[in-house]
Parts: C-alpha cells; structure tokens; sequence
C-alpha cells in the first residue's frame, strides 16, 4: 500500500483515493491563430527594455524583463521521494534519488530598486542537476538540468497572449503611473482593465486585474515562509499537473525574521533571508497536484486557482536548503550570470497552454541578450559546486 501526503501532512493511502485523473491529450490545449503574430511583438518589446534596462534601472547591467532583482543564489538538494503512487511516481518523479540543485529567490517586478518602491510578489527558480534526457529547449538539449520558475501565488494575471500586450506595457511604465500618487494608481488600474482602451466593454480584463489585485496584496514576509507556484499547469507524464513549493512547517517555525517592513531600509528581503540562512537550514516540500476536471481546472485560464477539494498537492519530493553563507557580492554575480527557464524540461514535464507557450522563446532571447549585454558567458552549468 502507497501512503502520500498532502500539503500540511495528513496522510492518504492510495487505495483510498478514489480521484480519477484527466490524462495529458494535446487537446488539453488550445490553438491562437494569432499566437506567432503577437510573440513576435512581445519579444521585440521585452528585447527593447533589455537593452534599455543597462541604463534605466541603475545597476549599470542589463536586467531580466521579470523578476529583476535576485535576493540570492541558494545551494540546495532535491530529493524525490520512493514510494509514490504511480499517478506521481511520473517523468523525473519515477526514479527515487538525490540531485545537486541552486535556488535563485528574487522579486517579482520587472525593475530593479528598493523593495518598498517593488512588488511583494516574490519568485523561487530553481535549476535541478543531473536529469537525464534532453529538454525541450531545442538550441540546449543535452544540459542534464531542469528548471522551475514559480511565484508565491497559485494563479497568474493574464490569460491571453493578446492580453499580455498590453499587461507587459503597463507593468514596464509601472513606476511612471505610480509617481504620480493615487491619480496615476487609478489610470493603471483603469488601463488594465479597459486594455488600455483597446478592449471592447464586455471584454474588459476583469478576471485578470482580481488576479494582479490577489498576487501583490501578499504581505510581505520572508522569502523562506512563502509557497511558491508554478501558475500555469505542466504535464506530469501521462497526466496534467500543477507544481508547488511548500515550507515544511518545522523549518519554518525556525524563522524569526517574519514579516518584513520594506520602509525600513532600502534592501529588507535579501539581509533577512541572509541572516536567516547562516543560522539553519531550511526545506520546502516539492508536490504536484494532478487535473481531474478542465472546466474547473482549466489549463488556459490562469486566473483560476485549482481547488484543492478536487485533488491535493501531494509531496513528490524534498528540496533541502542546508545552512550557508550568501551575503558576498560574488553569490550575485554567479546568481546573475544563471539563466531559468519553465522549458528547460524534459518532455514529461513540458510546460501547458499559450501563456506557457509564450516563455519558451520571450525567456530564451531575454537571456541571450541579457548575457550579451552584460558580458557574460551564457552557458549551463554542470552542477551546483561548478558555479
């Protein structure tokens, strides 16, 4: 008999589970005739921040379109777990075993600043070592790494490539609207939901804006208590899924630095998780939550969070953070110099939907560029003690 845990430990046996799960099609997904069109127009966008970022955002580099600011690259363990159902026991998940990885914590925004000027939404990307078979970024196959790129909130805030046009506008100007106080606030909100005037009125982005509304109202904590998301769902082998990293309650009853006032200094996130890690270590529960109803589990629609009543994260996995030193300059230099991409997966684990389909090519000519322009050379590495 198989025993698997859900997301606060409460044990399930597998025979008890009666869930029957939807299995990976490709009809899970949709098609946009429009979808190349508006690729084309968000790569040139993202490209003309890129470049301008080296002088706009006052690093003197180049700085990633999302997530700009990294808190730290993190050395850690992936441990997938024996044992699983075979409903789980899927992809990477099928063979148990331990895997060099790097965590790179950052914020959510596409700028770089003081945190009280950024967002509270922040990311965990992680980069697993020694995977077999080859991923699915075609230029880089045989890398032997696996990525995530996840967020500390279950949904995302656009659900069309048409709609990220102008998402993708609003957030790079965000700091414009904002100076200008609650009348620049109001016309940011106002644009969103109107597409910038763009959208006829019962097509208004409402769904979208709740879900930018719930992402940036997390409070703000430290970046070891949050649970971070995938947002939009992968294949999990045979089935659909969506992935989440989730503290350990044990490890993170060990945090003392909890919530964080980000006015109190102009970096609060990074000397916190600092602090934090030279005194213990800390580890999160990797689990998967697998579909067992695409209409209240869809696979295009970002904006729905995938009740947890229909089917619950089950641990597939352990990523253990042993007690470190980040606090050089040097640990963000090699975390800059990293690349993180959702397609730098293997096939069983491939990224679902359009909005998903976006980042294989918007992340992979970011990174070129980024690199370019900073000089540095983009190249994966082999293992974690290799950085």
């Amino acid at each position: 008999m198989h025993v698997v845990y859900t997301h606060d430990g409460e044990a399930i046996e597998e025979n008890n589970m009666a869930l029957k799960f939807v299995p990976y099609t490709p009809e899970v997904e949709a098609t946009d005739p429009d979808f190349e069109t508006s690729l084309q127009t968000i790569i040139k966008k993202t490209e003309e921040f890129i470049a301008a970022s080296k002088t706009t955002e006052g690093t003197g580099r180049a700085v990633r379109d999302a997530h700009a600011q990294g808190y730290g690259m993190v050395k850690g363990e992936v441990e997938i777990l024996g044992n699983l159902p075979p409903e789980y026991a899927q992809g990477i998940y099928a063979r148990p075993g331990r895997h060099e990885a790097v965590i790179r914590f950052s914020n959510g925004a596409p700028h770089a600043g003081a945190d009280a000027t950024l967002s509270t939404a922040t990311g965990l990307a992680l980069k697993i070592f020694d995977i077999d078979g080859p991923t699915l970024l075609e230029d880089e196959p045989d890398t032997k790494t696996f990525d995530y790129a996840c967020i500390n909130a279950p949904t995302f805030f656009c659900n069309t490539v048409e709609h990220y046009l102008f998402i993708q506008e609003l957030f790079i100007d965000a700091p414009k609207y904002f100076s200008q106080g609650k009348v620049g606030a109001h016309r940011f909100f106002k644009e969103w939901v109107t597409g910038k005037g763009r959208l006829p009125d019962d097509q208004w982005a409402w769904d979208e804006f709740l879900a930018f509304l719930k992402t940036v109202s997390n409070p703000p904590i430290n970046l070891l208590l949050s649970t971070y998301w995938t947002m939009g769902s992968v294949r999990h082998g045979n089935y659909v899924a969506k992935v989440r990293f989730a503290p350990v309650q044990a490890y993170a009853d060990k945090v003392t630095r909890r919530s964080l006032d980000l006015k109190s200094a102009r970096e609060v996130y990074r000397p916190a998780l600092v602090a934090e890690l030279q005194e213990h270590g800390h580890e999160f529960d990797i689990q998967v939550q697998l579909c067992v109803d695409l209409d209240r589990m869809p696979v295009e629609d970002l904006t729905v969070e995938w009740p947890e009543a229909l089917s619950p994260y089950v641990t597939v996995a352990k990523l253990r953070i042993p007690r470190q030193d980040i606090s050089s300059a040097e640990n963000l230099d090699k975390m800059d110099a990293l690349s993180f991409s959702p397609w730098r997966v293997t096939a069983e684990h491939a990224p679902l939907g359009n909005m998903q389909r976006t980042r294989k090519e918007v992340y992979r000519r970011a990174s070129i560029l980024r690199h370019k322009l900073n000089d540095q050379k983009r190249e994966e590495p082999k293992s974690a003690s290799s950085i």
